[in-house]
């Protein structure tokens, strides 16, 4: 059975085992999450998404992606270039449950990105 879910605004197939990389969570290694964005599981379509649904996870590590560089160079009159680079923060995952119902009842927490759980802190901080 597989599940499609949604986070860090992309939507990726599992299954039990799999490995993924997906944005980062405000997870440490070791952490048990749960992802209840679940879109669609086995033969179930959600509308949008599957009432009671989830998919659980263990965090393997906070990872980056590979360097990408950008170079622009503007010609003519204003010449002028740029060179700049990014490395993506990732979050690697191993699924390791599809959950059709019952999810609120499990006392896992749920996956949430860096930049969500910041804006979260800042606002009860305040």
């Amino acid at each position: 059975m597989f599940a499609v879910l949604k986070t860090g605004g992309k939507q990726y197939r599992v299954q039990a085992g799999d490995v993924v990389r997906v944005e980062k969570l405000n997870a440490e290694a070791g952490d048990k999450i749960q992802f209840n964005e679940v879109l669609m599981i086995g033969s179930t379509v959600g509308a949008p998404l599957v009432a009671g649904a989830a998919v659980q996870a263990e965090v393997i590590d906070n990872i980056k992606a590979d360097k990408v560089i950008t170079y622009v160079k503007r010609r003519r009159k204003h010449s002028s270039q740029r060179t700049r680079g990014h490395r993506q923060q990732l979050t690697l995952v191993r699924i390791t449950d599809l959950l059709e119902k019952g999810a609120e009842k499990s006392d896992v927490k749920a996956a949430v990105g860096a930049r969500l759980a910041r804006r979260h802190d800042a606002v009860t901080a305040n």
